[in-house]
């Protein structure tokens, strides 16, 4: 093998390392950079329609032998990635499921990529691990588990949902020999997640079984009872249900409590995918509608949607944490110092082993505002969303659900057989405008509008642009 000789960099010359007055300049451009960016913010468009097309600057993102000034990247950055398609730190991103990224969680990933924290394992950072697990504790008790569970911070609500469902997998036995008479319920409302974790756990073999829904799009519990009954009599084994508390289509709460009850009486796992949902606990409403969660095996929550955290933020909580560690023991030699500690690693409760110290983006705002802050942010969204409503019904659109958080799906019935292009009409009459951005669905074989209202930055005042944009076109298509 040829080894390329060195540039022979002397002390003091090595690129890779920036001295103070180096790094002021490199603070002082970037910290202009996203100054100028939260500045702007409010004035900034929620999507750049028609963006999507390559260009010529797009050639500059491929790695190669030549290199770039910071400024000449930064111009880049600005053109080719905040300038097109979706921005996701706007007020008026109402489609998906929209969070923000407060700004004092970018700082807590900023020390912690400069500090290089490694919280995988307790024996390489002790206070790296105590942050996490005091994030861990707080959510449990929110969701009003008591004392030994366990859980781990994820890149989001995917991972979360894998690991829930592996660890489900192995708490009941799930193997070769039962594989094809173990059955799986869910709803058409479960997230696709669900089904890309079935398949790479090795439970796509599995008879998996959509139970029908009410007229909220929930779960039927009286269905699945029946189905579990009917299956238990066949021979077959219940062994998994996974229920939504806040629905990414509309938000529905599935009847937590009945289902849980259900699962308990038959030894199904039950697991709830709160990832939108679970954080409403934090306000009264909240508590009140999810206070099934308790009855929970696993339940995922998503930080980065109602702790308006930076994507990349999902936890996942089980409430025996000998089953997670079950489902996640591993050991190897060159780990065997890491071995002597008794205290629980992350890497002993989850797949991953190199983790970035994700919690520091989370445990910062909470340490500096408090939890009650976050609790009125998303008491605001409840109310804006009871403010929305009530004006979509005002101008007679349909509201194909009563929202049970802060989705609401609705269409216009234009008593025209083209009912389906022209809510389309009015979709891209929002996103051409691109003040705001809503998103679609389809919904008992119809085109539906769905606004969600969970951004941190979105207020009455992005509320009332959306109504004056679908009034609008709503004109020209009468006229």
């Amino acid at each position: 093998m040829e080894i390329k000789k060195n540039k022979g960099y002397t002390d003091g010359e090595f690129p890779l390392e920036i001295d103070g007055p180096k790094r002021k300049v490199v603070h002082k451009a970037i910290l202009d950079f996203t100054n100028d960016f939260l500045n702007t913010i409010d004035d900034a468009k929620a999507f750049h329609f028609n963006t999507h097309a390559k260009t010529e600057q797009d050639d500059l993102f491929e790695i190669g032998e030549g290199t770039l000034k910071l400024d000449k990247l930064l111009d880049l950055i600005k053109e080719r990635v905040v300038n097109t398609g979706l921005n996701p730190a706007s007020g008026g991103h109402m489609g998906y499921i929209p969070g923000g990224g407060i700004y004092t969680a970018a700082l807590g990933d900023y020390l912690a990529a400069v500090t290089n924290s490694y919280a995988g394992v307790f024996y390489a950072s002790p206070g790296a691990v105590r942050i996490e697990d005091a994030l861990i504790n707080w959510c449990g008790n929110l969701i009003g588990y008591n004392e030994g569970f366990g859980g781990n911070l994820t890149s989001g609500g995917s991972i979360a949902n894998l690991i829930a469902l592996s660890t489900a997998k192995k708490t009941k036995n799930i193997t070769s020999k039962n594989i094809q008479k173990s059955v799986i319920y869910c709803s058409q409302q479960a997230h696709h997640s669900i089904y890309k974790a079935i398949s790479i756990v090795g439970l796509e073999e599995c008879v998996v079984r959509q139970i029908p829904l009410d007229k909220d799009f929930r779960l039927s519990s009286p269905h699945f009872n029946e189905q579990v009954e009917k299956d238990i009599n066949n021979g077959l084994n219940p062994f998994l249900l996974i229920a939504n508390a806040g629905s990414t289509d509309v938000g529905a709460i599935d009847p937590l409590q009945e289902l849980g009850a259900i699962c308990e009486w038959n030894s199904i796992w039950f697991h709830i995918d709160a990832a939108y949902g679970g954080f409403f606990t934090l306000t009264a409403y909240g508590k009140n509608r999810l206070q099934g969660l308790k009855l929970a095996d696993s339940v995922i929550l998503d930080p980065h949607k109602g702790m308006f955290m930076p994507y990349g933020s999902g936890m996942v909580l089980i409430k025996n944490i000998n089953h997670l560690l079950k489902a996640n023991s591993y050991s190897a030699n060159y780990m065997q110092d890491a071995d002597k500690e008794a205290h629980y690693s992350p890497a002993d409760l989850s797949p991953e082993l190199s983790k970035h110290f994700r919690g520091l983006r989370m445990w910062l705002p909470l340490k500096l505002y408090g939890a009650e802050v976050f609790s009125d942010y998303l008491a605001e969204k409840l109310n804006l969303t009871t403010y929305l409503h009530k004006k979509l019904i005002q101008m007679g659109f349909t509201i194909v659900c009563e929202p049970a958080l802060t989705i609401i799906a609705f269409r216009y019935n234009f008593n025209d057989s083209n009912n389906d292009d022209l809510n389309k009409a009015l979709l891209n009459h929002i996103l051409e405008d691109g003040r705001i951005f809503i998103s679609s669905t389809i919904l008992n074989n119809h085109f539906t509008l769905r606004a969600a209202i969970l951004a941190f930055r979105t207020h009455k005042k992005e509320i009332d642009i959306l109504i004056q944009l679908l009034k609008s076109k709503l004109e020209d298509l009468s006229a």
